[in-house]
């Protein structure tokens, strides 16, 4: 991979849907600890009307974020959906109460089936533009999950089909059954774990989704970023996000925030071009 590459503006998620580089996230919007409703449902509100204003046009949630608050109160405050939004949610995630411990999953088509209604349903869709697979649950054959949502798109109820923390061999096996248009994983600049996925979707044209795009807000203090935020004098949460969009033209990073402040900050770093020196110095990150 080339050291330095300015980022292009937009990425055709599934080769026909036009995504600007910058996305939403929005399991934060939730109670605290993703479970129930905000503590200022208003201002959240607001908040996700600005993140469309100022330009996002594709929002990430998931059925599990409250559980099913964050598609909620999308729907509340954005419906009906101005043109050109994409809405990707995923299923397969399953929480019954806050702090519980572990992460349960269900990949069963019935589970799937379940899912799937209800997030077109809270979002007042009748088709998901995206819709991905939180996790593989290993309990299920990855076929049978694999061919329900293959089904689901024949049926017309998903544009598109997405997976979530899965490797490059996950990936070529749920392509025997559909086409896979985007991976969300997590990466950043300090956690590059995922670079061969994230080699293997550049180069099969996959959107590459990272999240917690900017170490989840657990950013090491390295010096090397500071100096070259510093140089642009700009942020070290803010280069972490321009390093994202210059390092692959298919990433898509999801950063999210409750906080009108932090998301015309994040914004701002479509706006900063990286030169191959700061490139270079941030590499060495690894």
């Amino acid at each position: 991979m080339t050291t330095h590459q300015l980022p292009a503006p937009t990425f055709l998620l599934g080769g026909d849907l036009p995504l600007n580089r910058l996305g939403y996230g929005a399991m934060r919007i939730t109670g605290p600890g993703l479970w129930g409703p905000p503590v200022d449902r208003a201002a959240v509100l607001a908040l996700l009307r600005q993140v469309v204003e100022l330009g996002v046009n594709f929002i990430d949630t998931a059925d599990m974020y409250g559980p099913f608050v964050s598609e909620e109160l999308i729907a509340e405050a954005l419906h009906p959906y101005p043109p050109g939004l994409v809405i990707g949610t995923k299923g397969g995630v399953v929480t019954f109460m806050p702090g519980r411990e572990g992460t349960l999953l269900d990949g069963t088509p019935q589970h799937l089936h379940e899912a799937l209604t209800g997030s077109l349903r809270r979002l007042r869709l009748e088709r998901l533009d995206l819709y991905q697979l939180h996790r593989l649950d290993p309990r299920v054959p990855a076929e049978r999950t694999f061919s329900f949502l293959a089904e689901a798109r024949r049926q017309g109820l998903i544009r598109h089909v997405g997976l979530s923390e899965v490797s490059v061999e996950d990936i070529q096996l749920a392509q025997q059954h559909f086409p896979v248009a985007s991976v969300q994983n997590r990466y950043s600049l300090f956690d590059r774990s995922s670079e061969p996925v994230l080699e293997y979707c550049r180069a099969q044209g996959i959107a590459f989704i990272p999240y917690f795009p900017i170490g989840g807000g657990q950013m090491p203090s390295t010096g090397v970023a500071e100096q070259v935020a510093a140089r642009h004098q700009v942020t070290v949460r803010q280069v972490a996000l321009s390093w994202l969009l210059h390092h692959a033209p298919n990433i898509i990073p999801i950063p999210g925030t409750t906080s009108l402040v932090h998301l015309r900050d994040n914004l701002r770093a479509t706006g900063l071009h990286l030169t191959a020196q700061d490139m270079h110095e941030l590499d060495t990150l690894r």
